[in-house]
């Protein structure tokens, strides 16, 4: 039987974004739920599962693969996406596990995704990171840099590029920097943006966000 508090977080979460997205005269169905399952205990990730849901978002590729592995046979309509920074040397795992990589953020990364796509026979589908905030201690792409960071993946490595992420400083009000996350995105010819977590994920979908990534509200506090 589904944990009856983790559905209640999945149903009530939805209900916010629907209504998050109504007032924006959106359509709920449009903006996908990430739950962030990371350091979460596998009783609460079987309960979500159980509930029926299937997208989820982990931060770590190790810990992603000692999660994931044996669900990945039982639920065929998993998806899995990568929203931790991507060490060049884990490349090759996590193009074979997820199905969304949201952190490309870097020339030396990209180089790797197109040599282990080759390898593999599989392209995962791809977001860059933008360090909307110019932090120092967070991955991203600076957004001075973005546009010509963008054609050189996409011109010169030939990657699918499908949309941009960002994750605001805590420090700052979040609307301005997902507006500069979406007027890059509208600049560049991309529709779907990642940002917009359980403090500020309506926000998010106010300024376009198509999806949201979500771990305390649905899971509660890791421990």
């Amino acid at each position: 039987m589904t944990d009856p508090s983790i559905a209640e977080n999945f149903d009530a979460v939805r209900a916010r974004m629907d209504e998050a997205a109504k007032s924006a005269d959106r359509a709920g169905n449009d903006i996908s739920l990430v739950a962030v399952s990371k350091k979460q205990p596998e009783p609460r990730i079987a309960a979500a599962l159980e509930y029926g849901h299937r997208l989820f978002g982990e931060n770590r590729v190790q810990e992603a693969q000692e999660r994931w592995a044996d669900h990945r046979a039982d639920y065929p309509d998993l998806e899995l996406r990568l929203v931790g920074p991507l060490q060049s040397n884990k490349t090759g795992d996590a193009v074979a596990l997820f199905d969304v990589i949201e952190t490309l953020d870097r020339e030396k990364l990209a180089k790797a995704i197109v040599k282990e796509a080759d390898k593999q026979g599989l392209m995962p589908r791809l977001y860059v990171q933008i360090n909307t905030g110019e932090e120092d201690q967070k991955a991203g792409i600076s957004p001075a840099d973005a546009d010509a960071f963008l054609e050189t993946v996409r011109e010169t490595h030939g990657l699918p590029v499908e949309g941009l992420m960002c994750i605001p400083p805590v420090s700052e009000a979040p609307a301005m920097h997902f507006a500069l996350l979406a007027k890059i995105a509208r600049r560049n010819g991309l529709d779907r943006l990642s940002m917009g977590m359980s403090g500020d994920f309506e926000t998010a979908i106010r300024y376009g966000a198509t999806s949201v990534r979500v771990g305390s509200a649905l899971f509660g506090e890791r421990p």
